[in-house]
């Protein structure tokens, strides 16, 4: 089976937790009812079918007892299937799904296959799509009686393919992206944040992980539940688990802590592991009669050799803002007064009472102003994750990746984690690459792609950067990567950036249609049989990247957000039309493929990936289009091509 799926019925077994389930999917909710004979059981049958296209389906927990809550409200708990996952388990008709001790069954209709020819892996593709000889495919032009709704509340045409359209290799199963294995080892960062009320645990976690509210019940006394599992439907890489700290006068929760880390230490599969903690201790200023530690913190630390072994364990001191007020009230002009109090006040006495002077510990605040604090906390977690979750040399571990991923503020990370990842297998001796013999240049593209945009886990519900359209304009860039120095070959540049108009004021962005189809018959190539194919592997690999990397920048404050085809766009334009695309396509055009020993292709395709002067380029790209949108504008979603656009 593949999608689009049409699910007729779903069963939750052993919510024995839960008040009320309702499924959210396409922009609509529906409530499950709760069995008569068994409170734990939820179930659904739908008389008209749900249809599982790009969309990932949502289920809102409503607990029995309140647990996380905003403003005195409490809010669900929510559990997300990834169209992919439901792919990947699918059995028969069926596909069936683990969420703590929850259990999770969907049951799909059997599909009937379209008029076309099957592909060798089972899956139903049109006729055209096994025909790539054809010299120019048929750009058509939708009517207003050709447009359906979609999930995300804007209109498509009724012809535009799903994500099971030409783009889907012919035989996925021998091409199979690298992130799917890892991904399912581990799915998610699981990492524990202990610290007392008021400590900012919920800023924290909010500005790291580009989530709309992680309301930590730790900020309230006596509301913490460190077995429950906080998840976001805006993060799916993330789960949280929360302690209320070592409270004055409460040595119970001492016993929780280590009883639960005990606990996951002994867990066999690395998904059910405990993979950091955070030990969060806001800074104390003197003259306000904070402490620093209360009794309870001092024994844990103590012990936490013992109790945590080798999981990550970083000390995390808060609301570093406040120290530097008030430091430089006591003593202005000394700009190392505040690195003194922390290391007096701080540190040494943690070295001392522990004799641990490589303690592992970072000072941040969540102000604006301080942001380097917290990509001090998430290099020094990805560091520490990686050393202690070691793997086979040359290989990528699931839980590095799954940290990487589940960060929403250094892109350089994602980058690295991308290199990593296509080492491993696909970037690997592109020029000579046993991999892709047989496949066609689609087929090899389309697994790289899959693998890159796993990596940097965009809140992307729709799948956009998944889609056909979105492949598309990446096939069609580097299409011209073999074009003549001189050439010019930008999309045009139709909603005036010559700066006369703001470029969102003309939206919808407008792309050519004929950006979004594939025009060169080279993508049906097989991979042996194309000329200087490794240029067009290094453009693929390079254009994704950088295109990931400025609209990674461009939608900075709005992680929470669902991505947009026009922020998509944007970044996109953005690119095309910079020195830095051009700059990168007469660098590989250059680029003289040499049969030595070295892997000169993967070499040439990290140091373009990874150069010192990346950031500067992406702020660059970013600038030229960020004077020129108004606020919000970017969360507003739009077709892929205008209709009127010139072909």
């Amino acid at each position: 089976m593949a999608l689009p799926l049409r699910l007729s019925y779903i069963e939750l077994q052993n919510a024995k937790d839960a008040e009320s389930v309702a499924l959210q999917v396409n922009g609509a909710e529906y409530p499950i009812s709760q069995s008569p004979e068994k409170s734990s059981t939820f179930s659904k049958k739908f008389d008209e079918p749900l249809t599982l296209e790009r969309e990932q389906l949502s289920l809102s927990i409503n607990p029995k007892k309140p647990l996380f809550c905003c403003c005195g409200q409490t809010g669900p708990e929510t559990v997300v299937i990834r169209p992919d996952d439901v792919l990947r388990k699918l059995n028969g008709q069926e596909s069936s799904h683990q969420w703590g001790k929850m259990s999770i069954k969907l049951v799909f209709l059997p599909q009937t296959p379209p008029d076309g020819t099957a592909s060798s892996a089972g899956t139903m593709l049109p006729a055209k799509a096994l025909q790539p000889t054809v010299e120019q495919p048929v750009i058509t032009h939708p009517t207003s009686a050709d447009i359906r709704v979609r999930s995300a509340g804007t209109t498509v045409p009724n012809n535009t393919p799903a994500s099971t359209s030409a783009l889907v290799p012919t035989n996925r199963e021998g091409l199979r992206p690298t992130t799917e294995d890892l991904i399912e080892q581990c799915p998610r960062f699981r990492v524990l944040i202990v610290g007392k009320s008021g400590v900012g645990k919920s800023t924290l976690i909010n500005r790291i992980f580009g989530v709309a509210t992680a309301n930590v019940s730790g900020d309230r006394p006596g509301e913490a539940d460190i077995e429950r599992e906080f998840t976001s439907p805006e993060n799916d890489r993330l789960i949280l688990h929360d302690s209320k700290g070592f409270e004055p006068a409460d040595g119970g929760n001492y016993e929780t802590v280590t009883s639960f880390i005990e606990k996951r230490k002994k867990e066999h599969d690395l998904k059910d592991q405990l993979h950091a903690v955070w030990l969060c201790f806001q800074i104390p200023i003197p003259t306000h009669g904070e402490r620093l530690l209360e009794d309870a913190a001092e024994a844990f630390l103590r012990l936490r050799k013992e109790v945590l072994g080798n999981t990550p364990t970083i000390i995390v001191f808060t609301k570093y803002d406040r120290l530097v007020s008030f430091m430089r009230q006591k003593k202005a002009g000394d700009s190392e007064a505040e690195q003194q109090y922390m290391q007096e006040y701080c540190i040494q006495p943690i070295q001392d009472f522990t004799g641990d002077k490589n303690i592992s510990n970072v000072a941040v605040s969540s102000k604006p102003k301080y942001e380097q604090s917290l990509r001090d906390l998430i290099t020094l977690t990805q560091d520490m994750v990686s050393m202690s979750f070691t793997s086979p040399e040359n290989e990528v571990s699931a839980v590095p990746l799954a940290a990487a991923g589940a960060q929403r503020m250094l892109p350089k990370l994602k980058v690295d984690l991308s290199i990593d990842v296509g080492k491993q297998r696909y970037w690997k001796a592109l020029g000579t690459s046993a991999n892709f013999r047989g496949y066609t240049m689609l087929d090899c593209l389309y697994v790289i792609h899959t693998d890159i945009v796993s990596v940097w886990n965009f809140y992307d519900p729709c799948q956009y950067l998944s889609s056909e359209e979105f492949r598309n304009l990446l096939i069609n860039m580097v299409g011209k990567v073999d074009a003549p120095p001189g050439s010019t070959y930008q999309t045009p540049r139709s909603d005036s950036l010559d700066g006369s108009l703001p470029l969102l004021a003309l939206a919808p962005i407008i792309l050519p249609l004929n950006a979004f189809v594939i025009l060169g018959k080279w993508v049906y190539e097989t991979y042996q049989r194309l000329q200087g194919f490794h240029t067009k592997f290094m453009a693929y690999i390079v254009d994704l990247t950088h295109i990931l990397e400025i609209l990674f920048s461009l939608t900075a404050d709005m992680r929470a957000k669902k991505l947009t085809r026009r922020a998509i766009k944007l970044a996109y334009k953005a690119y095309n039309e910079s020195e830095w695309m051009r700059l990168a396509h007469t660098d590989i055009r250059s680029f003289q493929c040499s049969t030595a020993a070295r892997d000169v292709v993967l070499d040439k395709i990290t140091s373009m990936i990874s150069s010192a002067d990346r950031e500067a380029r992406v702020s660059r790209a970013v600038e030229s289009m960020r004077g020129r949108m108004p606020p919000g504008g970017l969360e507003e979603d739009e077709e892929w091509a205008d209709q009127e656009a010139p072909q």
